[in-house]
């Protein structure tokens, strides 16, 4: 290794401890926020995921436990989820709190890695890497989906970040679909990409995938065999646990057709029509993506399947956003892509569900409620028009470049 590659390395090292300095002050205030709200309404999310591994550790049901008033929220996920929580039941409440905010942050930091990849490996831009990922690390952060990762103290960054790395890692130290498996096995939604696998007739990582999730969902049978039937045969088939369906978070398509208060029946057959029509169009389009390599695109569409066709999907899920940043803006040459990256950005920044709600509180007649139901569901609505860029547009927009 020559002297000036030396010096090349020692600049990189201190550019990375600089931005990482840089980046840690760009976040400060939404940690500051989040982190010194009144007890009860900070990290409630993280609240549920510790309590219900305390329930293990107590000998107590897991499903039949609240978290205290005000929130009154109950453990909604499998009961591998709980197994894991153990950990953070050993810790105090501010050590699982500061824990739980930077294992976030770390996700986020792998998931903008691999999101950006091709972009992070131009030959041009090697310098200037450093910089480039820190300003695209505070973007991120500041998205309202990674935003309430803090605010909740959510799972949902981490899920992408094992989804994404099982799908586009190069050289995995794992076996391929071990990830996708045990995101699965923790959250049920990243079940669809046992779909794209499927579809795309990736069997080996199929194969490793169901495997993983089948030993995860069933060893609780055999650890905490009450939990576990309680979970599947109880928990699992009441909805109304996870919160109020018709609520502006839930921005699933179920989530706004319950919005526009029809008819139960009618709901649930146009419900039924319109994720069997987005759910063929989405996949086909992660097929088509996967076949011509953009595996990135593939990913973000799948990643927007698991929002838009799950019953219930809060803004939080829509973390796979920034995946599909990382799909528009590509290698970063076209100048086109990289100002809708910026407008996808921006509007995905911006609280524009709860502009709808107000909105429709003003009561403006003949305008409020209906262009206030539009953009109270302006990030779901946003979703599905992000999967037809993905399918339709960006294909075009790279036989042009």
């Amino acid at each position: 290794m020559t002297s000036g590659e030396v010096r090349a390395m020692r600049r990189q090292w201190w550019a990375w401890a600089v931005v990482a300095l840089v980046v840690v002050a760009a976040v400060a205030p939404l940690v500051h926020t989040w982190l010194t709200n009144p007890d009860d309404q900070r990290l409630v999310d993280l609240d549920v995921y510790r309590t219900g591994g305390q329930m293990l550790l107590e000998g107590r049901p897991v499903y039949d436990y609240f978290t205290p008033a005000p929130q009154l929220l109950p453990f909604t996920y499998p009961p591998i989820a709980a197994m894991l929580a153990v950990g953070l039941a050993g810790m105090s409440w501010e050590t699982a709190q500061w824990v739980w905010t930077v294992g976030i942050y770390v996700a986020l930091a792998v998931t903008v890695g691999f999101s950006f990849r091709q972009v992070l490996a131009r030959e041009a831009l090697r310098k200037y890497v450093p910089w480039l990922f820190g300003l695209l690390m505070v973007a991120c952060a500041y998205l309202m989906p990674i935003r309430d990762q803090v605010r909740f103290g959510q799972v949902d960054i981490l899920l992408v970040a094992l989804c994404l790395a099982d799908c586009v890692a190069k050289r995995p130290w794992w076996p391929r679909g071990f990830l996708i498996g045990l995101a699965t096995a923790v959250k049920l939604t990243p079940g669809v990409f046992l779909i794209h696998l499927l579809v795309t007739k990736q069997w080996r990582t199929f194969y490793m995938a169901v495997f993983a999730a089948a030993v995860l969902t069933l060893l609780p049978f055999a650890v905490i065999p009450r939990d576990a039937a309680d979970f599947w045969f109880s928990a699992l088939l009441d909805p109304d646990r996870l919160g109020s369906n018709a609520a502006t978070t839930n921005q699933s398509i179920r989530g706004m057709l319950i919005r526009l208060y029809l008819p139960d029946l009618l709901t649930s057959a146009i419900w039924l029509v319109v994720v069997a029509a987005v759910g063929w169009y989405g996949f086909r389009g992660a097929r088509d993506a996967y076949r011509a390599g953009e595996s990135m695109t593939a990913v973000a569409l799948v990643g927007l399947m698991a929002v838009l066709l799950s019953p219930v999907a809060w803004i939080h899920h829509l973390a796979w956003v920034v995946v599909v940043l990382g799909a528009i803006v590509g290698d970063g040459r076209d100048p086109v892509r990289l100002r809708v990256a910026a407008g996808v950005w921006l509007y995905y920044v911006v609280p524009v569900p709860w502009w709808g709600v107000s909105l429709i509180a003003a009561d403006i007649p003949g305008v409020s409620l209906v262009l206030g139901k539009i953009v109270q569901n302006g990030f779901g609505l946003g979703a599905l028009a992000l999967v037809w860029l993905l399918v339709s547009w960006l294909p075009k927009r790279r036989g042009i470049t």
